[in-house]
């Protein structure tokens, strides 16, 4: 059996419980200073000193953290050497409490979550319209593990060339989902609007687009951008995940192209409680209810809201997703 490989990233989910990750307690270190995460590697935590792109800095987890997670977007506490010159490693003594996160596991039965990005406000689902052709189920998938996080969704549907007349963003009408273009040609006016002062990441599948918007945003970002191979699947362009600035304010986190996206830790009730609307009524469900409705939940709450119907129709498609093994999303991305 092929070993699995334990990523930094990693938290094993326990039933029941946060899957905040434990750490030993810390000595205090007042000459600390604040720094952002911007990319990981081996061992090797890129950061920028009170979020500021002019003064980068390499890191080193310190001993006393353990294997404490670490990810981009992390807002972190680092000592040692701070002046950022060539071979110099500062110490990353402590992870603030997250804002957000973002997590995904292997699969539905995967025991493992792992941290996407930390502290982001939006998730940018980044959808090609064709070539390869788009499935409502990742956009789902990612909305509702946006929803379970704390990040507000945006679907970014790019290829519009190809598919000018796809009926795809209709599927998400009752949901409010703001919806942007970002293809090669399309203006991105709306997209810079969104973008502005807000830490942003990206998410979809290879060969969407998810570079070719990036370079455009950022110009000085330079990332490789792939072809889609005959099968309607992309080709890996970005291989981590890295934060960039933006020129107006705030940063884009551009996330390798996805392959699998599993929903083992995230509830009915986490998707339901990011919707102020239907959070109450779920109080009077009975205990177990799955929010699904008749003939699977007859007595679900959701079903005595007036006025509600096309509304709590659409959410439970996001619930749908949550027991969804769709190969598309999952394995085959």
């Amino acid at each position: 059996m092929k070993r699995r490989e334990y990523d930094e990233s990693d938290v094993r989910v326990r039933p029941g419980r946060g899957s905040r990750p434990r750490t030993k307690n810390r000595p205090e270190h007042r000459d600390a200073r604040t720094a952002m995460v911007i990319s990981v590697d081996r061992g090797r935590w890129s950061c920028v000193l009170d979020g500021d792109p002019d003064q980068p800095i390499v890191a080193m987890r310190a001993r006393e953290l353990g294997r404490t997670p670490i990810v981009v977007g992390d807002q972190v506490d680092v000592v040692g050497d701070l002046s950022g010159k060539p071979d110099t490693l500062a110490r990353i003594v402590r992870v603030a409490d997250r804002a957000t996160v973002l997590r995904r596991t292997a699969d539905d039965t995967d025991p493992f979550e792992r941290i996407v990005v930390a502290n982001a406000e939006q998730l940018f689902i980044v959808v090609a319209l064709a070539d390869p052709p788009p499935r409502t189920g990742f956009v789902e998938r990612a909305m509702a593990a946006a929803y379970a996080g704390g990040l507000q969704p945006i679907l970014c549907l790019t290829k519009h060339d190809l598919a000018a007349e796809s009926e795809f963003a209709a599927a998400f009408d009752d949901l409010d989902l703001t919806i942007v273009y970002g293809g090669r040609d399309d203006p991105l006016d709306a997209v810079h609007d969104l973008l502005h002062d807000k830490l942003t990441c990206l998410l979809g599948h290879s060969g969407v687009g998810k570079s070719t918007l990036v370079n455009r945003v950022v110009p000085q970002a330079d990332r490789a951008v792939g072809d889609v191979s005959g099968v309607g699947k992309g080709r890996h362009t970005s291989t981590q995940s890295l934060a960039l600035p933006l020129t107006d304010g705030g940063w884009i986190i551009d996330t390798p192209g996805i392959r699998s996206f599993g929903l083992a830790h995230i509830t009915p009730d986490d998707v339901i409680q990011a919707f102020a609307d239907l959070a109450e009524a779920i109080e009077d469900c009975p205990r177990g209810c799955t929010h699904l409705g008749p003939p699977a939940d007859p007595e679900c709450a959701l079903d005595e809201l007036p006025g509600k119907e096309r509304r709590v129709a659409a959410i439970r498609l996001l619930l749908v997703a949550l027991n969804s093994n769709d190969p598309w999303v999952v394995g085959n991305g």
